[in-house]
Formats: structure tokens, sequence, C-alpha cells
């Protein structure tokens, strides 16, 4: 694995879990730093699932080697099942992010969300949800559901 990262085929993203009260999943989650590569050799033509997080982890990722100020990307998730794609860490501040391959999110996809919304109160004062849509919207207080390449 680690020949994989070292040559920018892997990238693994470590568990949010600063939650002492709760029991988190601490393992690190494996991603293709190629999305291309990996929907090629999936044999798809477009980004699903798994291949559109892929593609915004890199967007977020090259986000974070951008900017002056250190920023962590992790994700978060609970041994019940609750998860979150990504977390942002800037500061003392979270932004936590769930990505959906669907071009009309609902709010039955936002619960995770909601629930890491609710675990980290004014750490966490607005979430995202991306998606393959085209319009921006509310999708429930603090949750804006929006195209994820007109956000990334």
């Amino acid at each position: 694995m680690n020949l994989f990262e070292t040559s920018y085929q892997l990238v693994r993203v470590p568990a949010y879990a600063v939650n002492r009260t709760k029991r988190l999943i601490k393992t690190p989650k494996l991603y293709w730093c190629d999305s291309g590569l990996a929907m090629h050799l999936a044999g798809l033509d477009k980004p699903t699932g798994a291949h559109l997080e892929n593609i915004v982890l890199t967007d977020l990722l090259a986000w974070r080697e951008g900017r002056k100020d250190p920023a962590e990307v992790m994700y978060w998730r609970t041994v019940t099942g609750d998860e979150v794609d990504f977390v942002v860490e800037i500061g003392d501040k979270l932004l936590p992010i769930e990505v959906k391959a669907t071009s009309r999110p609902k709010v039955r996809d936002a619960k995770h969300l909601q629930t890491f919304r609710a675990e980290y109160g004014r750490q966490s004062r607005t979430a995202l949800l991306l998606h393959t849509g085209s319009e921006t919207e509310w999708l429930a207080p603090g949750i804006l559901a929006a195209p994820w390449w007109r956000v990334l």
C-alpha cells in the first residue's frame, strides 16, 4: 500500500475521531488518485457513486494544498453505520460533505449530515450535499445541496 501511495496511485483519507463518547470507525479509507484510471478499470464512461466521491476528493485535496492556512480532509463513520463522506477541518470549524450520484437530492439523502451536525453542534454550522444535478437549494436548515461541478 505504501508503494501505491508513494507512486500517487492511492490516497488514504483518515477518520475524524475526536468525540470520545461515540464509538467511531478509525480505519483510513482508500481512494484512487486517478479517477479516470479507476473508471477505466471498472469499465465505466461516467462517474457514479464511489467514482464521483473520488473526483470530489481529488478536488478537495488540490484545494487543501493551495491554501495558506492548514486544512484537513477526513471522513466520519460510526459503528452503527452513520457516515459522512468528507469532513473538512479548518481550525476549530468543521464542514461535513456528502456526495450523492443523484440529480435531485432529497432530505433523506442528508440524514447523516444532520446526525453529524447534531453531534458536533457549533463546530459544524453548515453542511454540504454535492450532487450531479444543476440546482442549488437548502435541503434542511444548515444543509446546502449544490452541484459538485459548481462548487469545486
